[in-house]
């Protein structure tokens, strides 16, 4: 029997436009971050990789229509959404409105939270609320992992 075959998308955020995916496609093959949830044998495909297109999201509207016809279940917004100097304040919204619109499953993150990131937001106070803390869970890795994404 073979098993199905998983496809998900990315969306990262415009600042970092020119990121080549690697800190995300290694979590993925190492099941870290928010890629923990997908069992180490799940066969999963990267089928979809965009930006936002710049504030205030100009691709979130028309990006996953494209990757879902690409084949894409499950949409995940990139961690530098979570970890960017500020973090992107419409990320909540961009996962309603496509759950809403699209009918598919959105994930707030990818790789786990790199320790350098983890302690200037620690130092700023930037993730002490209850929405933080939600959104985080997915992305908080142990000290040593998190240093590892560094």
């Amino acid at each position: 029997m073979t098993k199905k075959k998983t496809r998900i998308g990315i969306i990262i955020c415009e600042r970092y436009h020119s990121c080549a995916g690697g800190k995300c496609f290694r979590a993925l093959r190492e099941r870290r971050g928010a890629f923990r949830r997908y069992p180490a044998d799940a066969d999963i495909e990267i089928a979809g990789y965009c930006s936002c297109g710049g504030c205030p999201g100009v691709n979130i509207e028309y990006a996953p229509e494209e990757m879902i016809k690409n084949g894409v279940e499950v949409i995940h917004l990139a961690t530098g959404l979570i970890v960017g100097y500020p973090p992107c304040p419409r990320l909540e919204y961009f996962q309603r409105y496509i759950e809403t619109r699209y009918g598919i499953p959105v994930v707030a993150g990818t790789h786990p939270v790199p320790e350098k990131y983890f302690q200037v937001h620690k130092q700023l106070g930037t993730w002490k609320s209850k929405k933080w803390e939600k959104i985080l869970q997915e992305v908080i890795e142990t000290p040593e992992i998190r240093k590892a994404y560094d």
